[in-house]
């Protein structure tokens, strides 16, 4: 099993080793084709923002360059360009033109913005107060034209922008540059209208080195720059060139709002930079998903993948060579069992040929030197049943040997009850049972006999010890029968005598002796107590009974 183990668990670590390459290199594979992916996909965005807002600029290119008129006063100036303007298709929300007039040209400007049907042709500030026209000492920037002409987006007309804080500067630029210029991001139309910005083009006059006025295109940030798939692996968000540190990001319904740049927690994944109406405006990016986190689930289930597969192989092999083993196991089990049977059926007819040996002796002896049918039958049966007593006791502890103290019961010996037994409780081995059994028989079965004699049944103790020290104890036994002497007690049978005197004293490999005292009739038996209980026997009679093990 130790070599099995090992096997499974090397074949393990192989598969272990293994899953963690592939997930190693899955994981690298996934970080570089989500990198690649979210590159492409950013590149092909600034790509599409920066067409965008290239084809918005060449819109106001265009319309200056076909901006010609005798006067710059007139409301309609839009109306030759409107087929022009509407032909690109591109979603401005307010296209104007601004007319730059010195102050003595703004009341004929507020007529003509009257006869134009603006339903406040006063000249006046950008936020709609009254200007002081009187102090005006340089021309003014005048919304005179728009489209679409709405009721939110006619209330403009007749503003004056230069001096408004997010147009102010943008036209100031344009008419240095000579070129289209955007503005900041601000709210359009209203303070809480959509963020956007303006984008104005001067127009110049055949012979003239200053712009005559300008056109505008205002458009909504949302769609210009920060307009997303919601498919997208990532969300685009443009720097604020107002304050560097805040951004402005699009919701999902197109609404611009501004929050600070440290509010992700991790900087942009990539950064694009585009131009637009003179100035470069920052994109910054944003994976929706985090790579490297989905590149370590990807890992983790190829890895589990992996692992799973491990423990399916060695699982399998595992039971394969655990069912190989068991059956090889079970082979070297029915062999061993073959064995111990023969072990024990020579044991067997070994320990029957003893028996049968034994009740033969007892049978012959019994029948040869009894006179009486009648008591020859008492002994004979007597004496049998006493070995069969003993084989019992064995029987019941597999042959392990019999408790000394088990050899005086009712069953075993006659007059039990009369018996004193004192001693230690030692187990005896098979064969000092059998002859100690039939020693104890033929001693009770004598004891009733000085009944007639003095008038009472004998006192019997049966007494017996160990002394020594190891290995060289000694066992004694002393039987002794009070009331009885000589004369009273009936002498011991021919093969009693043989019994007490040569047969139980030679098994045990030991002494005995028998003799009267003066108010007893006494029996010692000495023998070594390695005889008494034969470890050697005990030992061969565990490795039979012992439960077969495979062969290792």
């Amino acid at each position: 099993m130790v070599r099995l183990g090992f096997i499974i668990g090397f074949i393990a670590l192989i598969g272990v080793l293994f899953s963690g390459l592939a997930a190693y290199r899955v994981h690298d594979q996934e970080l570089a084709i989500d990198r690649i992916a979210l590159a492409r996909a950013i590149d092909v965005h600034a790509s599409l923002v920066q067409d965008r807002l290239t084809e918005r600029e060449l819109l106001a290119r265009v319309a200056s360059g076909l901006f010609r008129a005798p006067s710059v006063m007139k409301a309609n100036m839009l109306q030759p360009l409107r087929s022009s303007i509407y032909a690109f298709k591109t979603d401005f929300v307010i296209a104007g033109w601004i007319a730059r007039l010195r102050p003595d040209e703004l009341q004929a400007a507020r007529k003509e913005l009257a006869s134009a049907g603006f339903p406040n042709p006063a000249i006046r500030g950008f936020d709609g107060s009254p200007l002081d026209t009187r102090a005006l000492d340089k021309p003014v920037d005048v919304l005179m034209d728009l489209e679409p002409r709405t009721t939110e987006t006619m209330a403009f007309a007749g503003r004056s922008f230069d001096q408004d804080p997010n147009l102010g500067p943008m036209l100031a630029r344009a008419m240095a540059d000579g070129k289209p210029v955007a503005s900041d991001p601000f709210p359009l139309l209203r303070p809480d209208g959509a963020i956007g910005l303006v984008l104005a083009a001067p127009v110049l006059q055949d012979g003239d080195a200053s712009p005559a006025g300008f056109v505008t295109f205002s458009y909504e940030l949302a769609p210009l720059m920060l307009a997303n798939d919601e498919m997208s692996l990532f969300s685009v968000v443009l720097k604020d060139p107002r304050n560097t540190g805040d951004e402005l990001i699009a919701n999902d319904r197109g609404i611009v709002t501004s929050r600070p740049a440290t509010q992700e927690a991790r900087a942009p994944s990539s950064m694009r930079t585009v131009t637009f109406g003179g100035r470069d405006w920052s994109l910054g990016y944003y994976a929706k998903t985090n790579a490297l986190m989905r590149a370590q689930q990807t890992a983790a289930i190829v890895a589990a993948i992996g692992i799973a597969l491990t423990g399916i192989v060695c699982g399998l092999f595992g039971y394969v060579a655990y069912n190989n083993l068991r059956l090889s196991r079970e082979i070297q089990v029915r062999i061993g069992f073959e064995r111990r049977l023969t072990a024990v059926i020579d044991e067997l007819n070994h320990r029957v040929k003893n028996i049968l040996a034994v009740i033969q002796s007892i049978v012959t002896r019994t029948l040869r030197h009894g006179s009486d049918i009648d008591v020859v039958r008492e002994l004979l049966i007597g004496r049998i049943h006493a070995m069969s007593n003993v084989v019992s006791l064995l029987s019941e502890s597999q042959w392990q040997g019999v408790k000394l103290k088990g050899l005086f019961e009712a069953r075993a010996i006659p007059h039990a009850e009369r018996i004193a037994v004192s001693g230690p409780d030692i187990a005896v081995s098979a064969r000092a049972a059998q002859s100690l059994s039939l020693l104890f028989f033929e001693l009770a079965s004598h004891s009733d006999e000085g009944l007639s004699l003095v008038g009472k049944h004998p006192h019997i103790v049966a007494h017996w010890e160990v002394t020594g020290d190891e290995p060289d104890t000694i066992f004694y036994f002393r039987w002794e029968e009070f009331n009885t002497s000589a004369a009273t007690r009936r002498e011991d049978s021919d093969f009693g005598v043989i019994l007490l005197d040569r047969v139980a004293p030679e098994a045990l490999g030991g002494t005995s002796k028998r003799y009267f005292t003066d108010v007893s009739y006494v029996y010692e038996l000495t023998a070594p107590m390695e005889t008494v209980v034969d470890m050697t026997e005990r030992d061969r009679t565990e490795q039979i009974t012992a439960p077969v093990r495979p062969i290792r």
